[in-house]
């Protein structure tokens, strides 16, 4: 029952972000108020300050201030559940991604140096296929996500230690050059 709570409370999240226009809002790049706004395709964007002044100019993907801008997701030890502080992110890369049907994102799975090199390749499949599970309830749909498993195989960090292994176990959400 807590999952289905979550998952539709992700799911009105969402509504609510692709109806932003940070996120692709208006269908020429203009706010429902006839300003201009963010346009939420492949192009660059301006995110628009209380004040009505420019507070980051650049792609929307790079917004410092937007939960898009975190583009790696981290998982507990021999997990593959999406932790709840992730579930916001994911979900305002849904909306972005089903707000720009043309935009792709390929879902690269890692894991700690611990276990066997067939495991720990199946242990990343199955964060990226969580990640992508989250996404595709969310209407991203299958032919813009691509899906790489590398185990052990690309650490972020070298150490042999458990700050090292945290930072080993993600997903990188990784969009094409911008």
């Amino acid at each position: 029952m807590k999952k289905l709570i979550n998952i539709v409370s992700l799911m009105l999240l969402s509504a609510v972000m692709v109806g932003c226009s940070s996120f692709g809002g208006g269908d020429n790049g203009t706010a429902s108020n006839g300003t201009a706004g963010t346009n939420g395709a492949a192009n660059g964007a301006t995110t628009t300050g209380i004040d009505g002044g420019a507070t980051f100019s650049g792609h929307v993907l790079d917004d410092p201030s937007s939960p898009l801008s975190t583009k790696v997701i981290y998982f507990e030890f021999d997990s593959s559940a999406i932790a709840p502080e992730y579930e916001a992110v994911v979900a305002a890369h849904a909306a972005y991604l089903a707000a720009n049907s043309t935009v792709s994102i390929v879902l690269e799975g890692h894991t700690d140096e611990r276990g066997t090199r067939e495991y720990n390749v199946a242990l990343s499949e199955n964060r990226a296929k969580s990640v992508l599970d989250l996404l595709s309830l969310q209407g991203v749909t299958g032919s813009q996500v691509d899906i790489t498993a590398y185990g052990e195989e690309k650490p972020a960090a070298l150490g042999h230690d458990e700050q090292s292994w945290q930072l080993n176990r993600r997903v990188e959400l990784v969009y094409p050059a911008h």
